[in-house]
């Protein structure tokens, strides 16, 4: 019993040991070694190594791509317009003693520094350029220029590599923001009534158009009727014509019947005629029989 427990004593001893003095650096981090605070060893690689215990002081570091976020500032353009520029930065390190020399091995002073240095290059570059050019026409040129010029600077100063530099938003301030609104609401609202007022102009040519294509529509159908209507009232006159030259006299005699009905349809009619009348000639005839 007393030899197990002296062997596992043994065993934490030694894990103790080697945990105090083996450490171990990731694929994706960089680090440096001191000694009583003293950089002895500058650029770690990834993998296993040793380090004296209570001596040797170990710092670990990211060495992925990070990125900086700036706080949104206020630039001029060339035209004295200010804008509020709103950007980001994505840096790795590239020199881990000069990092660390620099920053102290502390990401947030490396992100404080880089992000000043960002503006003071928007500003530079912005201060140069017009609106128009800022915002499309040489934004990828402009982008280009900061990030290449951040590179000649925080390279040696603070040994971290700028890889993009990117706005996010670029605003007007919010008293301009106004005006401009009101600029564009009132170009708006005259381009809308220009093209209400065009599509009411070629409405109205269209109505135009449509009522004398109707009318002269009604005009020809109107004729075309009329000329229809008078052959058939022709052809009606020449077949009563043809009749009447058949038998005139019972042709007469039926036309007086239909004479006498519409005369007699209401009782009510009083008639003043002459009893020798043509219109009595077929009654008399019918008494003298």
């Amino acid at each position: 019993m007393n030899k197990l427990i002296k062997t596992l004593g043994l065993l934490f001893v030694i894990l103790a040991i080697a945990q105090s003095t083996l450490y171990v650096v990731s694929e994706f981090e960089r680090g440096v070694k001191l000694q009583f605070g003293r950089l002895i060893e500058a650029d770690i690689q990834p993998g296993l190594h040793v380090k004296i215990p209570f001596v040797d002081d170990v710092r670990i570091f990211d060495a992925r791509i990070l990125t900086v976020d700036a706080q949104p500032a206020s630039f001029f353009t060339i035209e004295k317009k200010r804008l509020i520029v709103d950007s980001y930065a994505k840096w790795r390190i590239a020199n881990v003693e000069t990092y660390y020399k620099a920053t102290g091995g502390v990401e947030s002073v490396a992100h404080n520094r880089l992000a000043n240095r960002v503006n003071n290059g928007l500003r530079n570059q912005f201060g140069t350029r017009t609106l128009h050019e800022v915002v499309s026409g040489e934004r990828d040129l402009l982008m280009k220029n900061i990030t290449d010029d951040l590179n000649r600077s925080v390279l040696d100063s603070l040994g971290i590599e700028v890889v993009d530099v990117r706005v996010k938003r670029i605003d007007l301030p919010q008293e301009v923001s106004s005006q401009v609104f009101r600029r564009m609401t009132a170009e708006r609202e005259k381009e809308a009534r220009e093209l209400r007022s065009t599509g009411k102009e070629r409405a109205e040519k269209i109505r135009a158009s449509a009522d004398r294509e109707r009318t002269i529509e009604l005009a020809n159908a109107y004729k075309d009727a009329e000329g229809m209507r008078g052959q058939g009232d022709a052809q009606a006159a020449g077949i009563y014509a043809d009749a009447y030259q058949q038998d005139p006299e019972f042709y007469s005699f039926v036309r007086s019947l239909n004479a006498y009905k519409v005369a007699f349809a209401n009782k009510g009619d009083i008639m003043l005629l002459d009893p020798d009348s043509d219109f009595f000639k077929y009654l008399n005839k019918q008494n003298a029989k």
